[in-house]
């Protein structure tokens, strides 16, 4: 039991430094934890993260796949790890894998605008422009609370399913 506690000390103090803008020092002591707690699913994603915040993507990548393939995220954090390993294979240019992750969380989160704007350029990074821009209008239509969105929601849906659909007229 007191192994837990402090476990989740050593934890809560890295994420602090974190928070703290001190990444370094937390992304040492996170590799601390990981080493000492392999299969801790959240000790996985802190230390991913903290790579992440220090540009060290192709770091980050074991760790958030490390996070995703053990129980015991909280669904937040889960959320997070899809987010930011979708994320991070994008910008390793691993287009494929993001879009599959991305794919993956959008399973657990449907229709969450988040993983759907990263789904969308993994999309466009991918050559699926087309794609891309019909989700990203898709999205809008849902997370929006704009006046003007709600209004022609109808008609975006309409033409992020088909954006080449003209209508007679020019209208």
């Amino acid at each position: 039991m007191s192994d837990d506690r402090e476990r989740d000390a050593a934890l809560a103090r890295a994420v602090r430094l974190r928070v703290q803008g001190r990444a370094g020092a937390a992304r040492e002591q996170l590799l601390e934890l990981a080493e000492r707690y392999p299969e801790d699913a959240a000790v996985a994603y802190q230390t991913a993260w903290a790579h992440d915040v220090l540009g060290l993507e192709a770091e980050a990548v074991p760790f958030y796949e490390r996070a995703l393939a053990h129980a015991g995220l909280s669904r937040e954090d889960r959320h997070g790890a899809f987010l930011g390993l979708g994320s991070t294979y994008r910008v390793l240019a691993r287009y494929e894998e993001a879009a599959r992750t991305l794919r993956s969380g959008l399973e657990e989160f449907p229709d969450d605008p988040a993983l759907n704007a990263f789904l969308a350029m993994a999309l466009y990074n991918r050559g699926e422009g087309r794609e891309a821009v019909g989700l990203l209008l898709k999205t809008l239509t849902v997370s929006s609370d704009d006046p003007g969105v709600r209004r022609y929601r109808r008609a975006i849906e309409h033409y992020a399913d088909d954006l080449d659909a003209v209508e007679p007229g020019g209208g």
